[in-house]
């Protein structure tokens, strides 16, 4: 295997025009023990890999110089034994068949999440040819089967053979973003592009310039055209995350695209058709927000066509185990720790606390517990100061407390600062794991340093 000189790790050539793309995934990788080369062009990879000896190379399948089934032949001739992944967001079944067929060693759809890729890409280096087995991963699919959940699914299914609107409601980390993909991936419709937007990380400018692409000399810097991600997404479906963060501006632009399935680009007159079912999702109840004059009924009514609930963790206590002992054994494989299972104080003390942040927070209390331990038998007490620990018992330094005595507003504030703590001060990171904006995390900690 070749590895870098310097850190030691194994070396992977990602190429992909879309810099913001390398640079997330060459981030994410580096703290999974990879090193990563990103490449803006075939061209350029080409050359450095004549030069340079990888262990595995990840290419988009839309390129501009060259596209990525060539570049896989091109790989192909020169090194038969390569691993090579290869991710498009165009992404149809002819053209996996194509790439398998040529010897890709996997096919990934846009959008894809960094964490399940770096899992893939340690599974191709590690020569295993099928995943470990496992439950359904936690980040893929809403695990459990109370009845809160099955009732869930019944809607799910029901509307599997329509492309209809949906709407998902529920708290944060309750799994909103697990029920749009089950949505998509349990449709008749599954191998059309589906394609994530957090509407809450961009600004309007920004958020419009995704979601309907622009022309060239749209403004300074549009060099060329880009497609929206709607005109991407024709023929699939669009998860509008956080919809009710989205400007009044934003909305009315936002209706006409859903009834009339057609956008214009930034700088552009031409109207272009598009087919795009929607789902989207807010942690803020729109009904309420439409009575109060902060969303608009009819964009509301538009969307609002099947209603998802998501229920919270404390209301589905029948998955806690389940969920805790998936993530346990996912999070044992990938740090290569002895754990095994739980502890009964810690069993019974994750079914007595309530959970605010859902199944978000009771993977990352596993997470932490996991790697931080070093026996078969978990203890979130190993955890120290980064544990969620059960409200009724003990706080997040692991002693006991009145639960009494701390406001809401300083149980939130110890909760951030810890996991900020545990993210080594990445408010990214930290956002992420709160399930947060990092604007909305940035406000609160400006607030927190004036008192």
């Amino acid at each position: 295997m070749s590895t870098d000189r310097q850190t030691n790790h194994p070396v992977i050539a990602f190429v992909d025009d879309d810099e913001r793309a390398s640079d997330l995934f060459t981030r994410y990788a580096r703290t999974e023990g990879l090193t990563v080369h990103g490449f803006q062009s075939v061209r350029s990879a080409q050359q450095w890999l004549e030069e340079n000896a990888v262990d595995l190379v990840i290419t988009d399948l839309k390129m501009p110089d060259m596209n990525g089934l060539e570049f896989l032949e091109w790989l192909r001739g020169q090194w038969p034994e390569l691993p090579v992944i290869l991710i498009t967001g165009y992404s149809t079944i002819d053209n996996a068949i194509q790439a398998l067929r040529l010897g890709a060693s996997d096919f990934v759809k846009k959008p894809y999440d960094p964490e399940s890729l770096v899992e893939l890409v340690h599974r191709l280096l590690g020569g295993a040819q099928e995943p470990a087995p496992a439950l359904v991963d936690g980040e893929r699919a809403m695990l459990g089967s109370s009845p809160a959940i099955e009732a869930v699914y019944r809607i799910i299914d029901k509307i599997r053979d329509v492309r209809i609107n949906v709407m998902i409601e529920g708290e944060s980390g309750s799994g909103k973003e697990l029920a749009a993909r089950a949505t998509h991936e349990r449709s008749d419709f599954a191998q059309t592009p589906y394609i994530v937007i957090d509407c809450g990380a961009l600004t309007d400018t920004l958020l419009e310039n995704e979601l309907f692409g622009h022309e060239k000399g749209a403004f300074t810097g549009a060099n060329t055209a880009k497609p929206g991600l709607l005109e991407v997404a024709s023929g699939g479906t669009v998860f509008l995350d956080e919809i009710g963060n989205i400007s009044d501006a934003m909305q009315v632009k936002l209706l006409r695209v859903v009834q009339e399935q057609e956008i214009t680009r930034v700088g552009g007159v031409k109207t272009i058709p598009i087919d795009v079912r929607f789902i989207v999702a807010s942690n803020r109840n729109l009904a309420e927000m439409v009575k109060a004059g902060e969303f608009r009924h009819d964009l509301y009514h538009r969307l609002n066509v099947v209603r998802l609930q998501m229920p919270p963790l404390r209301e589905r206590r029948e998955d806690i185990p389940v969920l805790a002992q998936h993530f346990l054994e996912e999070f044992a494989r990938r740090f290569h720790r002895p754990a095994e299972r739980l502890s009964e104080k810690t069993r019974q003390a994750i079914l007595d606390y309530s959970w605010p942040g859902n199944v978000r927070e009771l993977k990352n209390t596993i997470e932490r517990a996991v790697a931080l331990s070093d026996s078969e038998e978990i203890d979130l007490e190993l955890a120290g100061e980064d544990t969620a620990a059960p409200a009724t018992g003990m706080d997040t330094g692991g002693t006991a407390i009145d639960a009494d005595h701390p406001t809401l507003e300083e149980l939130e504030r110890r909760y951030i600062e810890k996991t900020l703590e545990y993210a080594q001060g990445n408010r990214e990171r930290t956002a992420s794991i709160l399930g947060i904006n990092k604007s909305t995390l940035w406000r609160k900690l400006q607030n927190y340093e004036k008192k």
